[in-house]
């Protein structure tokens, strides 16, 4: 398969790109660094990816920021880190990337545990990875041509076995699984 990684160069990123790169070709893009930049809270930067790099069979996102702190310490403009760049940036790369999808391609998205399990001081990333896994509960019943979506939704990456997270990413990408909120550790 041809799988564009972004966020490649991340934690998670640095994890995962070998672990795919023995049976599958991969496209690295990132903020900086990469085969590719992207930024994806920009949506022509997205649309100058995918036209650059052409039909892929999957798409996988372990990119985005978010704010963390505590509820009084919160604004708009710290909210909207999350927003645009996590939350909107995961969904503009899914409704661009579409139609740079092969037919029966895939999407993986990532979020996490604070989506449905939120901790004091992480309002902020609550919000953005509940509406991540919604879109994509929502987005996989919509999804044309076969093509899938799923989104990883890991706990603190320390507390994560590695082995756990890298299998969850190839069970969105490899099996046949669609619209599921792919949990590790939690």
């Amino acid at each position: 398969m041809k799988i564009l990684l972004i966020g490649a160069n991340g934690e998670i990123g640095k994890i995962l790109k070998p672990e795919f790169a023995k049976n599958h070709e991969i496209i690295s893009a990132g903020r900086t660094s990469g085969d590719f930049n992207v930024n994806i809270t920009d949506v022509k930067s997205i649309e100058k990816l995918f036209e650059q790099i052409g039909k892929i069979d999957a798409c996988i996102c372990i990119a985005g920021d978010c704010y963390t702190g505590e509820l009084l310490s919160l604004d708009e403009e710290k909210l909207n880190i999350g927003i645009q760049n996590k939350l909107l940036g995961q969904i503009n790369l899914v409704l661009i990337g579409q139609k740079y999808l092969n037919d029966n391609g895939s999407f993986t998205l990532t979020s996490g545990k604070m989506g449905d399990k939120p901790v004091k001081n992480n309002v902020a990333k609550a919000i953005v990875n509940g509406g991540t896994n919604s879109f994509v509960l929502a987005a996989s019943l919509e999804l044309e041509r076969g093509i899938r979506i799923n989104v990883i939704s890991p706990a603190k990456f320390a507390d994560i076995p590695i082995h756990e997270l890298i299998n969850a990413y190839f069970k969105s990408v490899e099996s046949t699984v669609n619209g599921e909120i792919i949990k590790v550790n939690y």
